[in-house]
């Protein structure tokens, strides 16, 4: 099987981080493609900028979402997820959503992730999921994500720190490390906490083999445009041309 790991920032340094520590959870027989954004902010660490990148994923899934059989969507926070599975023709798996949905599973839970930025703008997702109840903190370290790839190793302690906070002071039951720049980060912090750590990559990649493998219509609601009779065709301006025949239904 092929999974199409979109990263919309436009940093490629992140795509390949994100897509080697994928492919450590991947089954044998299952190829992991990276696309990444072709415009916008190297790492996102505003609204700003996860605007952007909304589109930006699109644009990269209209250039190279064909012929793979699920489509993920390797940025925390899943900029562009609704309307990503509004035109894809696969299902599409979101790093936060799956990470969060299989938090909520064990309890209550914490995201720890970088980029003060990231707080409101989690708090607000996670209520967009329906899990607020379930959400005990968001909690972030001031170095963005793309800081912390740059530096991963010195930035064991302060991630680990952030979430015995969560444990300790918010009640936390498992913590979300959050970031595609943390990827491979959870299992160096995970010993240094004491509730189960939840990696983003492991949950997303485990979701895409399953519906990959799945006979079930687990792909419905993720029918592109040009499937759909009820959805008129789309008239654009300066779009790339992959994103505007996906949308124009050509």
């Amino acid at each position: 099987m092929q999974l199409l790991m979109i990263n919309p920032n436009t940093s490629s340094g992140i795509t390949e981080l994100v897509v080697r520590h994928a492919q450590r959870f991947a089954s044998p027989g299952t190829q992991i493609l990276g696309a990444t954004g072709r415009f916008g902010a190297r790492y996102i660490t505003s609204r700003a900028a996860s605007a952007i990148a909304a589109h930006a994923a699109l644009d990269a899934y209209a250039e190279h979402g064909h012929g793979t059989d699920v489509v993920i969507l390797a940025c925390f926070g899943d900029p562009g997820l609704a309307a990503l599975r509004e035109m894809a023709t696969q299902p599409v798996v979101g790093f936060a959503e799956q990470a969060c949905r299989r938090a909520a599973m064990i309890g209550r839970f914490s995201i720890v992730t970088g980029g003060e930025r990231w707080g409101p703008m989690l708090e607000e997702f996670v209520a967009w999921l329906g899990l607020s109840e379930q959400l005990a903190s968001v909690r972030t370290v001031a170095p963005s994500g793309g800081d912390i790839a740059r530096d991963p190793k010195g930035s064991i302690a302060m991630l680990a720190q952030a979430c015995a906070d969560a444990v300790h002071r918010d009640r936390a039951q498992c913590v979300v490390l959050g970031g595609a720049g943390l990827a491979g980060l959870a299992a160096e912090v995970a010993p240094l906490v004491p509730v189960p750590l939840i990696d983003p990559v492991q949950e997303a990649v485990a979701a895409a083999e399953a519906l990959a493998r799945s006979s079930t219509p687990a792909s419905a609601p993720n029918k592109g445009l040009q499937d759909s009779a009820a959805t008129p065709a789309t008239q654009t301006v300066g779009l790339s041309e992959p994103l505007s025949r996906r949308l124009t239904g050509r």
